[in-house]
Parts: structure tokens; C-alpha cells; sequence
């Protein structure tokens, strides 16, 4: 297995442009996927953005933050002026290697209008949240690869709770602008099969021109593609290291006899895979990471991390002790409140 890192071959391309009465704020980002050898399929392929911390604005605010794969392109999304509560972040990953960022807007049209978009992840993240933001492109990456034709690039677009949009910068996303260490990239596991990805493209019709006046049904059918891709590839991120609902209660344990209070408490557990690669959403640990990929790469030498409480809290308890003296004690690490792979 390899992984290849992909950035941008050019400076990033930022443009602040004015369209009176508003304001739009445009980035753009432009990938090149065109060094996955031929014969070998995509394992693993994540986007990376680097969110910083901020507070003036949006203190103890939430975002959303979500992630699509661009179906179809229309002349009016690049150049109508888009609605004053309206921003994104273009990332654009081109079949035929990286380009010069241009300088156009990017019309984001309403929710029930999308038909050009799939939706791939999406999230709730806090203002004051900082580090890097994982998202899993492994399906759309396979598509791509199968049928370079289509490859039309991702949207990355965030909303406030109040459903507005809120412009990428403000939010603390970090562009090709910022620190080196700190802008946005990509990576891509692969390893060869015996299957030749080409041959396949070519007995799928993948290869052929892409008919830019496709009509509605083709595009769904093709997101249905996209989505059943999607399902076939991450069985494992539906099970994912996450928190479960878990309610124990003192009765049935025998204990009522001698607990006053509560009857009972939410406990919550932790289970789930975790599986190559780790999204940030799963608290790993440094030796967690380097374990799941030395899994990945040779699952008899070691096993997957386990999943494990990160947080845990404390409940208080009115019990009778053995002079049957009523007691309220407090008792630390009674309550899961995260979970992440150790």
C-alpha cells in the first residue's frame, strides 16, 4: 500500500469580490489526481482542512458543516452574484492534473434546488472547535478514478444554526493564505488488485465525453451510483467508535435496598470499529493512528485500537451505608460523556 499527498500545485486563489449591495468571499482549492497509478484502486482518501479557534463572533456558536460531490456544472452558478446570506468553498479536483485557479463566484442555489450536488458528510462543529477537519472521500475518489469524466470537484459549505451561510474565513477555516503547516490537502491510500481499473472504465462506458445536457433523471441516477459506492465502501464508518444509549437502573441490580437516590442514571457505553483511516469525530490517540495503519497494512501483526471512554463524569448517590446512616456521595467516573479509539 502508498499514500500520496495532494496539494495544490499554485498559490491558493482567494478573491474578495464586491457585488453591490453584497459581499462575497470566494476560495478555491485544485487538487491533481492523476498520479494514482494505473491498476491500482483507492483504499483510503481523506480531505483535510484546518479549522482555527475562534471567539468573537460566534462565542459558544455551533456550525455546520457539510460536504458534497458537484454532479453537474451550470453556466449560471459561475456567473450569477449569489444571495447576500450565502457563501462556500469550492474545492476542485480536476482529472487532467492541477490548473491555475480562475477567478469566478460560485452560485449556491437553495437546498431544494440542488440536484447538481450529492451530499458525502456533514457535521456540527463549535466556534471555539479547533484542528483539522477529516472528511472521508474514499467513494467519490473510486468514482472519479472509474469515470475521470465526472469528476467535477467537491463543495464545502457551512451554516449557521439559524440554517444561514457563513463564510469559510470568519469560521476559522484555514485557506492556501495561511501558515504552510496549516493549509488544506489531501491524501490517498492505494494498493494494486488484480483487477485493471482501466479495463473496467472502459467496459463501463466511464470513458466516454460527458454529455453536459443531461437531464434530471440521469443525475439522480448517477447519485444513486455515487451513493451505493458510498454504502458498498464504508461498512465500517456506519459502525464506527461512537457513544451508545445505556440506562442502568439500581433496581435491577439489587441495589434498591440500600440506594435512596436516583432509581437510576444514564451510563451511556462505547462501541464501534475503529477502522482505517480515523476521523478526527473519534478522539484518536497519536499511538491509535499508527496503530490502525500498521493494522491496515498487515492485519496479523497487530489488532485494531479499541474503542474506549475519553470522558467520563461523576453522578451523586443518596445511599444508606452499613450503620444505615444516610450518605450523599459523589462518585467520579460514573458517566460516559465521549468516546475515541486508544
Amino acid at each position: 500500500m502508498r499514500g500520496v499527498c495532494l496539494a495544490s500545485d499554485e498559490e491558493g486563489v482567494e478573491h474578495d469580490k464586491e457585488f453591490l449591495p453584497v459581499r462575497r468571499h470566494h476560495k478555491e482549492f485544485r487538487f491533481d489526481l492523476s498520479r494514482i497509478p494505473e491498476g491500482e484502486a483507492v483504499t483510503a482518501a481523506e480531505f483535510r482542512i484546518y479549522k482555527d479557534f475562534i471567539h468573537e463572533r460566534f462565542d459558544n456558536e455551533t456550525f455546520r458543516i457539510s460536504i458534497y460531490q458537484v454532479l453537474e456544472e451550470h453556466s449560471d452558478r459561475m456567473t450569477s452574484a449569489p444571495p447576500a446570506n450565502q457563501s462556500a468553498v469550492t474545492l476542485y479536483l480536476p482529472h487532467n492534473g492541477c490548473t491555475q485557479g480562475k477567478d469566478f463566484t460560485f452560485h449556491h442555489k437553495p437546498r431544494d434546488e440542488e440536484s447538481d450536488l450529492f451530499l458525502l458528510d456533514s457535521r456540527v462543529i463549535w466556534a471555539a472547535e479547533e484542528g483539522w477537519l477529516v472528511f472521508d472521500v474514499t467513494a467519490t475518489s473510486n468514482h472519479w478514478v472509474l469515470n475521470p469524466g465526472r469528476n467535477l470537484g467537491l463543495q464545502l459549505a457551512l451554516e449557521s444554526t439559524k440554517g444561514e451561510s457563513v463564510n469559510p474565513r470568519v469560521a476559522g477555516l484555514i485557506g492556501r493564505s495561511g501558515p504552510q503547516n496549516k493549509q488544506p490537502f489531501m491524501v490517498a491510500f492505494f494498493k494494486a488488485t488484480e483487477v485493471h481499473l482501466r479495463s473496467i472504465r472502459s467496459a463501463s462506458g466511464g470513458g466516454k465525453q460527458r454529455n453536459p445536457n443531461r437531464s434530471k433523471g440521469a443525475k439522480s441516477q448517477e447519485a444513486l451510483r455515487v451513493a451505493n459506492v458510498a454504502e458498498n465502501s464504508s461498512t465500517d464508518q456506519k459502525q464506527a467508535c461512537k457513544m451508545h444509549e445505556l440506562y442502568v437502573s439500581f433496581r435491577d441490580l439489587g441495589w434498591q435496598d440500600w440506594i435512596i437516590a436516583p432509581e437510576g442514571y444514564a451510563a451511556y457505553y462505547c462501541e464501534g470499529e475503529c477502522a482505517f483511516p480515523l476521523n478526527s469525530y473519534m478522539n484518536a490517540t497519536n499511538h491509535a493512528i499508527v496503530q490502525t495503519l500498521v493494522h491496515f497494512i498487515n492485519p496479523d501483526t497487530v489488532p485494531k485500537p479499541c474503542c474506549a471512554p475519553t470522558q467520563l463524569h461523576a453522578i451523586s448517590v443518596l445511599y444508606f451505608d452499613d450503620s444505615s446512616n444516610v450518605i450523599l456521595k459523589k462518585y467520579r467516573n460514573m458517566v460516559v460523556r465521549a468516546c475515541g479509539c486508544h
